[in-house]
């Protein structure tokens, strides 16, 4: 039997699934026999621990994870949602009722906004589960325990159980929803781990069946045969010419950079050592969430320096913070938005609180003057040229030497030529701008099937980014999860990138494809992708003529 999905990487896994477990009972609506104080002291110590379990995954997790993890232990300890525990229990209920009750209350609430936060209802219920399993004594619900490698079959992941896969024991996994730019995508892409997401087939598959990935192709194969196995690893083979690590380049030496994506200094080195040219985007996130107010220009320096310091004659692209939407940050007090995705996010929310913005720029300026690493900076989500000059003109006034912005709404795609007029560079997330082409938020199983960067809408997009880019002399880069992409990656040349951005495990995946290609193919491929009605399509044509 054969099913299909999206293909995360370009690997093969064969091996015997294992189900993630069925969450954790209801607890019962009975009362408790307990005072309320007694029970809501459990309640607060339940609560307690699991946020300081989840931090600790969350450091462990680092990159991208390591901020989505932290947003879960923030909710434990989030005022409202404490007062409605007691409240609940001081009505009758048991702890166990209580927490459940608050927490569901919450994740009812992200549902009926729908976009981000619906998506964020995922990691409400982890928690929950979580709380509620402290409190009964017995292991909460998440990636079993078995003593044989598997792979993994869920309806999809919450973040810390991502985040923790155990890449000596998971073959590969396979779930139920999300698309490629998915939390759970990317962290499996990050952890070099093969993975076919968005499968809805997938849930007739029984435990213990094996099974045969093929992330390439974007399939799942239920008993596969002996041939079947074979022209898989044939495919494998084919799609892993040996090229040495060393500079992205096509087949008639053009040079393409190929950089990391990370998430802390500590990922730099690992990254450089997977044969990065430099660091294409640094998420400074992490510096901000958990915390109630904003890390001093101090604090931030310190962190700063360390990472130029391991790239020392590198390029290293700093994002400035971007907050808002499904990452909300207390100090920035934006409130609560009925729409948070087309809200005060990104370079909005840095406008609204220009205070926090002029700090993060300082203490980047001071990193760099102490140190030898090529610092580019750029701001998120900006819209237009007046969102690029704002933010561009302060950057400069304040040491910034090379100011950029990101791409990732439509507008600033159709501005390229006014924003390439006076950003130094710009770099494309492909994972917002296909979500915001499309209507689709990338993390919504509903509409997993809409989130493909290789949609010829979005496509038309980035050309008109690259073109601008050509035309101004200005470089224009990818660091959204399409580079990582081999196929798309070669596309994304052909459509005036010149620079790709990923997870350091995509890496030697892309250099290769790129190495099989000259620029004159590489263009004509985009040309027919462009011409293409939907991204399947589009891929199709692709695979044709590669």
């Amino acid at each position: 039997m054969l099913l299909r999905g999206t293909g995360v990487g370009r690997g093969i896994a064969i091996g015997p699934v294992v189900r993630m477990p069925d969450p954790l009972s209801e607890p019962d609506e009975k009362r408790r026999t307990t005072d309320a104080d007694s029970e809501y002291s459990r309640a607060r110590a339940a609560l307690t621990t699991v946020a300081a379990d989840l931090a600790d995954r969350a450091a462990l997790a680092g990159g991208e994870a390591e901020g989505v993890i932290h947003a879960q232990a923030m909710m434990t300890q989030d005022p409202a949602l404490l007062d409605d525990v007691r409240s609940r229990i001081e009505a009758g209920s048991t702890a166990e009722r209580a927490v459940f009750e608050a927490f569901h209350s919450v994740r009812q609430l992200l549902l009926s906004m729908g976009g981000s936060p619906a998506d964020r209802a995922v990691d409400v219920a982890d928690v929950s589960q979580r709380v509620i399993a402290q409190l009964r004594g017995v292991a909460p619900p998440g990636v079993p325990n078995v003593d044989h490698p598997f792979v993994l079959l869920a309806s999809d992941l919450a973040p810390s159980d991502a985040a923790m896969l155990d890449i000596g024991q998971v073959l590969g996994l396979i779930t139920l929803g999300g698309g490629p730019t998915s939390h759970t995508a990317i962290l499996a892409r990050s952890k070099g781990i093969v993975a076919v997401v968005g499968v809805a087939d997938a849930a007739g598959i029984d435990d213990g069946a094996t099974v045969l990935l093929d992330a390439g192709d974007g399939t799942v194969t239920v008993a596969p045969t002996p041939e079947e196995i074979a022209a898989s690893r044939e495919r494998l083979l084919a799609r892993r010419v040996a090229v040495p690590v060393g500079p992205g380049t096509l087949a008639d030496g053009t040079g393409i950079e190929l950089l990391a994506n990370i998430g802390s200094p500590d990922e730099a080195e690992a990254a450089l050592r997977q044969g990065a040219e430099g660091i294409g985007l640094f998420r400074t996130e992490f510096l901000f969430f958990g915390a109630r107010t904003a890390p001093t220009v101090a604090e931030q320096q310190a962190v700063y320096r360390r990472l130029f310091a391991a790239c020392e004659g590198k390029r290293v692209v700093v994002r400035t913070l971007d907050a808002g939407s499904d990452k909300p940050l207390a100090f920035l007090g934006t409130g609560v938005e009925e729409n948070p995705a087309l809200g005060v996010r990104g370079i909005r929310a840095l406008r609204a609180h220009e205070s926090v913005l002029r700090d993060q720029l300082t203490a980047l300026a001071a990193a760099d003057a102490e140190t030898d690493a090529d610092v580019w900076v750029m701001a998120p989500m900006v819209a237009d040229a007046d969102e690029t000059g704002y933010f561009v003109a302060l950057a400069r006034s304040l040491g910034i030497r090379v100011a950029g912005v990101m791409a990732e709404v439509p507008s600033c795609a159709l501005m390229a030529g006014q924003v390439l007029g006076i950003a130094d560079f710009v770099s494309i997330g492909t994972n917002d701008l296909t979500q915001y082409t499309l209507a689709a938020d990338r993390r919504l199983a509903a509409v997993a099937g809409y989130s493909d960067p290789w949609h010829p809408a979005v496509l038309r997009l980035v050309k008109m980014l690259g073109d601008a880019g050509t035309q101004s002399g200005r470089p224009v880069g990818v660091c959204g999860e399409a580079a990582a992409d081999p196929m798309l990656a070669v596309v994304l040349v052909g459509l005036g990138i010149s620079s790709l951005s990923m997870a350091p495990s995509a890496l030697d995946a892309v250099r290769t494809q790129l190495r099989q290609h000259t620029l004159e193919h590489a263009r004509a491929l985009a040309v027919s992708a462009l011409g293409a009605s939907t991204a399947a399509d589009a891929r199709a044509r692709v695979s044709e003529q590669s």
